[in-house]
């Protein structure tokens, strides 16, 4: 059964994240017997709530700390950043934070898939009903007990409605010709000058290219970003 004073505890999680641009994403309970990532006292984690972006949302927080390091936040400021913000309120919480970008590499996806129902579009991304493409996950809180679920679980998937697919006609590296993300293709593309001043300048076209949650695009200085880490 859920912990009655779990819903508080999100709470204050919840406030704790949002100056930062963050949000709780969702919330996965596992079973007895499933296999689930460890605490950090070594016991299994009953729970994990996913905390991620909507849109642009932690750009800005994630600028500001940037401008006032001394190394720009090293040679991965956005993990960097992640853990310096999300780190503190795990610890108040009493939780295990787990990261993306650290061993042992935790499914954040399946994870993201079982807690808010997404499924994968065309590029690789869980496309979400509402954002589309333009959302991201950037940890996971992991306690000792049953949470309640966080976030808005997804029905149907948006691209089985998407007859012409222009995410993978878009694209001009042909990096979706085989309806799979050829990261190699994409990567070959951006280091043209037709990629410099396309894909590596604006963002991805193929991304912008989906319908579905436009209105979450991602400021033209993030997605200048994320084009610059892929093309490394």
């Amino acid at each position: 059964m859920t912990d009655p004073s779990a819903g508080e505890l999100l709470e204050t999680i919840r406030a704790a994240l949002a100056p930062h641009g963050l949000f709780l994403r969702g919330t996965v309970n596992f079973f007895d017997g499933e296999a689930a990532p460890m605490l950090a006292d070594g016991k299994p984690t009953a729970s994990v709530v996913l905390i991620g972006n909507i849109g642009g949302s932690l750009w800005k927080p994630f600028d500001r700390w940037r401008e006032h390091e001394t190394d720009r936040g090293g040679t991965d400021p956005l993990d960097n950043w992640s853990k310096c913000v999300i780190q503190p309120i795990a610890d108040a919480a009493g939780a295990t934070a787990y990261f993306p970008s650290d061993p042992p590499w935790q499914p954040f996806q399946q994870w993201a898939m079982r807690a808010e129902g997404l499924q994968a579009s065309p590029l690789g991304i869980l496309i979400h009903p509402h954002y589309g493409l333009w959302h991201g996950y950037r940890a996971a809180l992991g306690f000792d007990r049953v949470l309640p679920q966080t976030g808005k679980v997804s029905v149907g998937h948006p691209c089985d409605a998407c007859v012409e697919k222009p995410c993978v006609s878009a694209c001009p590296a042909d990096a979706l010709a085989a309806r799979t993300f050829d990261v190699g293709r994409c990567r070959a593309h951006l280091r043209t000058q037709a990629g410099a001043v396309g894909c590596h300048t604006q963002g991805c076209i193929s991304r912008d290219a989906c319908p579905v949650g436009m209105g979450y695009r991602y400021p033209v200085q993030q997605l200048r970003f994320h084009m610059a880490a892929l093309s490394l």
